[in-house]
C-alpha cells in the first residue's frame, strides 16, 4: 500500500483481488450487524466505531487477512467458535480465499457491541485532557540527567 489510506475503499483498492474480497464480505457483514456502526480507518486499518467506541477492525497482509476484535475477552469467550483459527489476543487470521463465516461474524460482533455496553454502561469515552505543561522532572533525577552511572 503506497500511502495512509483515508477511507476503507482506499484501504480496500490497494489488496489484491482475493483479500478485497474477503475483507469486503466481512465488511458488509459488520455493517449488516452492526448498521449504527461508522466507518473509520485506526491505526492504519479499517475499523467501525459504535456510540463513540471502537467496535471491531479488519485488514490483510501478505499472508493472510485479519479480523481484531478488539478484546481478548470476546476471543477468550468464543474459543470452542474459533477453534481451528490462529487467534491471539483480540485477533483471528484467516486466508483469504477461506473467509470467516458471516454467522460467526454476526455473533462475534454482537458479542463485542454487548461488551462495549457493559463497558462504562455504553457511554462514549472522551479524549484524555493533556497537561498544559511538562511534568517537572524529579530532583534526583535533574541532578544527574546527563552524568555517567557510577561503577
Amino acid at each position: 500500500m503506497a500511502g495512509k489510506p483515508q477511507t476503507i475503499d482506499g484501504y480496500l483498492s490497494a489488496l489484491n483481488d482475493d483479500q478485497r474480497k474477503a475483507l469486503e464480505k466481512l465488511r458488509k457483514t459488520i455493517k449488516a450487524t452492526a448498521p449504527k456502526a461508522e466507518e473509520c480507518i485506526s491505526y492504519q486499518l479499517p475499523a467501525f466505531r459504535l456510540d463513540g467506541r471502537m467496535l471491531v477492525a479488519f485488514g490483510a497482509r501478505p499472508n493472510h487477512c485479519a479480523f481484531f476484535l478488539m478484546s481478548s475477552e470476546t476471543v477468550a469467550a468464543h474459543e470452542a467458535d474459533l477453534d481451528g483459527y490462529d487467534t491471539s489476543t483480540g485477533s483471528i487470521r484467516f486466508p483469504a480465499d477461506e473467509p470467516l463465516p458471516a454467522p460467526l461474524v454476526r455473533k462475534l460482533v454482537k458479542a463485542r457491541i454487548a461488551e462495549n455496553a457493559r463497558s462504562n454502561s455504553g457511554t462514549p469515552r472522551r479524549p484524555r485532557a493533556r497537561a498544559a505543561t511538562a511534568r517537572p522532572r524529579h530532583p534526583k533525577r535533574a541532578r544527574t540527567a546527563g552524568r555517567p552511572a557510577r561503577a
